[in-house]
């Protein structure tokens, strides 16, 4: 029998290991071709993974529990040989063994460091259809971008895997792409790989887990997975807590999808006081609004991708942060001076509308250098603390929904750089050419709520990060204006209001307000002379 070793599938960019949730064959069963034959999980995402060939299980090197690097090889799956058995009355030496020709997974590929899963919106080719190296087989979409993936090999697609609108985890095989005739046509192994079979080399030793294995199972022996594990410490769910959670994966574990469903069920709701008996039922949440009533004239809307997303993600952040919102009021009458004064000759030269955001987003990089927790993340019970300044801006799109492309390191950018860079990518964005790395990575965000002719706002944090700036309209109105030498006078001002919403759990409101006060520092006082 040939030898096919099983490796821990690498998972993402940033993922070294995976931990070994639960095996569906055991040593000894036959398994299919793409069949599941066990379930990993690591710190992001837990999935399934299929067997890379058709056999028998013969070793399985990794228990259930244990945790081991990305690449290591966790089982052994034995093939059948084709080769005939040689006759006596013919001499010549055994032909070379024949093994099946090898297909070429396609999974759904990472879009990005935060990015944990994918949707797959259309297939551009069905089963049996020829596929060309890099052409384009499907179209899937994340909650950032939607993009097309090419083939990453020639052949023909033996089988789509997951069908149109399905979302899977980062690294799920969704098709199978075979070699022209992969169906029928054995590839003929060289004499030297059927001759014999070299005894394997000793497994090394792996280092201990560097958490003590107790971390890993609940007291009812219930295994938690790396996702289940860190949802949990970042969500402060108890092990008391996860005791008493209804597991709906295999011997009873606690998946993903349960531990959502109890954060959702507990929210607003308080928790079960011990050795106190309930004074009256709690109060019956109202039923919701039935569409149907007689007499109503209603239009039901079915949200399209891009809202449901955006939905998502605004509740998520709003549970996750502890956002707080502060304002300050910027006499922006020097900013509108620069611009009137050099907004021709800027549109002449570059062929570049200038507008107030290169300034904003200048104002907001110079505000960042001195407060650098603005510029951070929280992850579990630390923050780390970004070095470079990623500003993402938010871009209304012309038909509905909000995206928010980033510009990288804003704070090596000149205002002219910056003007190009905003223009660019809002432009890309209205046209749907953005690009996955144009979404990712992002430091700090700024939203223009004054050119819809907002005063102010409240915006919502983008997650992971920890504060984002709303600059509201600007208008002109009397103002106090105190001169040491000749006392109050009132002018008319350009008067703006900036909105900071951050998040209360690593930035405190005297932190907040300061970083507002710098930002309208920079802005009160741009230099007429500024080079553009």
């Amino acid at each position: 029998m040939a030898k096919v070793e099983v490796p821990m599938p690498k998972m993402g960019e940033s993922i070294t290991e995976g931990t070994v949730i639960v095996w569906h064959k055991k040593e000894g069963d036959p398994v299919e071709l793409d069949e599941t034959l066990l379930e990993i999980g690591t710190d992001k995402v837990d999935t399934d993974v299929p067997a890379p060939t058709a056999g028998v299980v013969g070793k399985i090197l990794t228990p259930e529990g244990e945790t081991v690097p990305v690449g290591h090889v966790i089982a052994v799956i034995h093939t059948e040989e084709t080769t005939p058995e040689p006759t006596s009355s013919d001499s010549s030496p055994p032909p070379p063994a024949a093994s099946t020709v090898e297909d070429t997974p396609v999974v759904m590929p990472k879009m990005g460091e935060s990015i944990t899963e994918g949707t797959v919106i259309a297939w551009h080719k069905k089963e049996g259809d020829s596929v060309e190296l890099d052409e384009t087989l499907l179209e899937i979409g994340t909650d950032k971008v939607d993009t097309d993936v090419p083939a990453p090999a020639a052949g023909i697609v033996r089988k789509i895997l997951v069908p149109e609108g399905e979302t899977v985890d980062v690294g799920t095989t969704i098709a199978i792409i075979g070699a022209e005739g992969s169906a029928n046509t054995p590839v003929v192994a060289s004499p030297s790989e059927s001759v014999s079979e070299p005894e394997p080399a000793p497994e090394p030793k792996l280092p201990e887990p560097s958490e003590p294995e107790g971390a890993r199972h609940l007291e009812d022996g219930r295994f938690l997975s790396p996702l289940v594990r860190s949802i949990a410490e970042t969500e402060n769910i108890s092990r008391e807590e996860l005791a008493g959670i209804k597991g709906s994966g295999r011997s009873g574990r606690i998946t993903k999808k349960d531990l959502v469903d109890h954060l959702e069920s507990r929210k607003g709701a308080p928790s079960p006081k011990p050795k106190k008996k309930a004074v009256s039922p709690a109060r019956k949440t109202p039923a919701p609004w039935d569409s149907g009533r007689k007499g109503d004239r209603v239009e039901v809307i079915q949200m399209d991708r891009m809202r449901q997303l955006i939905a998502e993600h605004m509740t998520k952040s709003r549970r996750i942060a502890a956002h707080v919102t502060s304002f300050a009021e910027v006499d922006a009458t020097r900013l509108v001076r620069i611009r009137e004064a050099n907004k021709e000759a800027f549109y002449a030269r570059d062929g570049v509308k200038l507008t107030y955001a290169p300034f904003l987003i200048y104002a907001a990089v110079e505000a960042l250098r001195d407060f650098p927790l603005l510029n951070s993340s929280v992850e579990g019970d630390k923050i780390i603390v970004r070095k470079d300044h990623h500003i993402g801006v938010a871009v209304a799109l012309e038909q509905s929904g909000l995206i928010v492309p980033v510009i990288r390191n804003a704070g090596r950018l000149s205002i002219t750089g910056l003007a190009h860079a905003a223009n660019d990518l809002a432009h890309r964005a209205r046209a749907s050419e953005l690009l996955p790395d144009d979404l990712q990575g992002g430091t700090f965000t700024l939203t223009n709520v004054g050119s819809l002719g907002s005063l102010m706002g409240t915006p919502i944090i983008l997650q992971p990060q920890v504060a984002i700036l709303a600059t509201g309209t600007i208008i002109k109105r009397p103002v106090v204006i105190e001169h040491p030498d000749h006392g109050d006078t009132i002018a008319i001002r350009h008067m703006m209001v900036l909105s900071l919403s951050y998040d209360h759990r690593i930035i405190d409101g005297a932190m907040g307000i300061a970083f507002l006060r710098r930002c309208s520092e920079v802005i009160e006082n741009l230099d007429p002379d500024m080079e553009l």
